[in-house]
Parts: C-alpha cells; sequence; structure tokens
C-alpha cells in the first residue's frame, strides 16, 4: 500500500487503487484524517477481496502533499514501542501510524489514549 501510494504521488495521479483490508483502510482513514489525502472509497469487486481507492492531494502548485512515507514494521523485523518511546516524525510535524488494540491510530492519538503499539509507517 505504502509503496503504491508513493509511486502514485511522484507521478502525480490523481488516485490509486489498492487492495483493501482492514488495516489498509485504517491507514487510510488516518491518513485522511491528518489531512495527507482527500479520502477513500471502498469499491466492490468480483473477487474476494474489494479495493480501496485512494485520493492523493496536492498543493496548489501541484506537489504532493505527501513528501515521504516510510515503512517502519517489517515482516523480518516488528517495531512495537510503549507511547514514551514513540518517535516524533520531523520534530512533530510528520504522523506515525500505529495499530494498536483499538484500531489504526495516529501518534497523536495514542499519546491522548496513552496506549502504544506496532509503528506501521512513518508520513512527512
Amino acid at each position: 500500500m505504502l509503496t503504491r501510494i508513493r509511486n502514485a504521488a511522484r507521478l502525480g495521479r490523481p488516485d490509486v487503487d489498492i487492495r483493501g483490508s482492514k488495516i489498509c483502510e485504517g491507514v487510510a482513514k488516518v491518513l485522511q484524517e491528518q489531512g495527507y489525502i482527500e479520502g477513500y472509497d471502498r469499491i466492490e469487486t468480483a473477487c474476494k477481496q474489494d479495493l480501496l481507492r485512494v485520493h492523493l492531494k496536492y498543493g496548489p502548485l501541484g506537489e504532493p502533499v505527501i513528501n515521504e512515507i516510510r515503512r517502519a514494521s517489517k515482516p523480518s523485523r516488528r517495531w512495537y514501542c510503549k507511547v514514551q518511546d514513540m518517535p516524533k516524525v520531523l520534530g512533530g510535524l510528520g504522523v506515525v501510524v500505529v495499530s494498536t488494540s483499538r484500531g489504526v491510530l495516529a501518534d497523536s492519538q495514542c499519546r491522548q489514549l496513552n496506549i502504544g503499539g506496532e509503528l506501521i509507517c512513518m508520513v512527512s
């Protein structure tokens, strides 16, 4: 999902299709709440898995809002953090997307709720 969004933003595409899953929908919801994408739609297909159409956001001069999106936790190395140890992207200007026991949340929401979890990605 992250690679598709990164590549589509570099090419200037208005939207990108991603295989739909609960975790991908949670990440898209957090990105929408934080203002990095305009929105997303769930598209039902004949296959088992639905699609998520993510509508990317651009600035007034056509520059992408998402400058960098990096995966934090990988299958070979999971990255779990307590709320005190959670990193800040660009000194708090970026967002860390975290998978918690209460769903996928942004790092600011995790700090308010005082819960940690697995770091999914960092967006700036």
